[in-house]
């Protein structure tokens, strides 16, 4: 070895970059959402035939699935966002098994996949300010959506620069490779996710406990 650096990190790093870990978080993070997404489903036909009705995750005042799931910003788009995810992880969880299997998606195809999934993403987190700032309650399964969410994206972002799949210039695409190379977008996710259970925290505080 020509570097200082302990083997296991460099080994961890290498890692990284195979379609095994990659599909295989993606796979696991999807399945996770999949199965969140049908318990927050079930939960808003309950809670149709009920607005009161007592949830299971309704664990205290501001830990409330059911405060959450009867306020507007749940039905966006006039059906339980929940059904959103029911569509949308069966694809992810396809994608990620086929690229298990070898299968090497067309260029346009994973591009597509970006952009939508991006603003899946978005729209994750819009969810989860209003669900901070606006409703003043969390769900639990909820964030559960949002921290699988943010695993989905940041591998499929990983993957498609990785591959090249983003149609970014030959300069923007090196740095991006050198990037994730480095390992800083693993670092920017774990931060991030860390940032947000230190946001709630500082907002919630001992009113997240029964």
């Amino acid at each position: 070895m020509t570097t200082t650096e302990p083997r296991s990190r460099l080994d961890l790093r290498r890692i990284r970059h195979t379609d095994g870990w990659i599909f295989g978080t993606m796979l696991l993070s999807a399945c996770i959402s999949l199965f969140a997404s049908f318990v927050l489903a079930t939960d808003a036909i309950e809670l149709a035939a009920d607005p009161g009705a007592q949830l299971s995750c309704n664990i205290s005042s501001t830990l409330s699935c059911g405060t959450v799931g009867v306020a507007w910003q749940a039905s966006l788009f006039g059906f339980p966002n929940a059904f959103l995810g029911l569509v949308a992880e069966p694809v992810v969880i396809t994608i990620a098994v086929a690229g298990l299997g070898g299968v090497r998606f067309p260029r346009w195809f994973m591009f597509a996949a970006q952009v939508v999934y991006t603003l899946g993403f978005v729209f994750a987190y819009w969810l989860f300010f209003q669900s901070m700032f606006v409703i003043g309650a969390l769900c639990p399964w909820c964030l559960l959506v949002t921290l699988s969410t943010t695993l989905v994206f940041a591998t499929l972002l990983h993957y498609n620069l990785r591959e090249n799949n983003l149609y970014l210039p030959a300069r923007a695409h090196e740095r991006a490779l050198g990037f994730i190379r480095a390992g800083w977008d693993g670092v920017i996710v774990l931060g991030w996710l860390g940032a947000v259970v230190v946001a709630i925290i500082l907002k919630y505080g001992s009113d997240l406990l029964p």
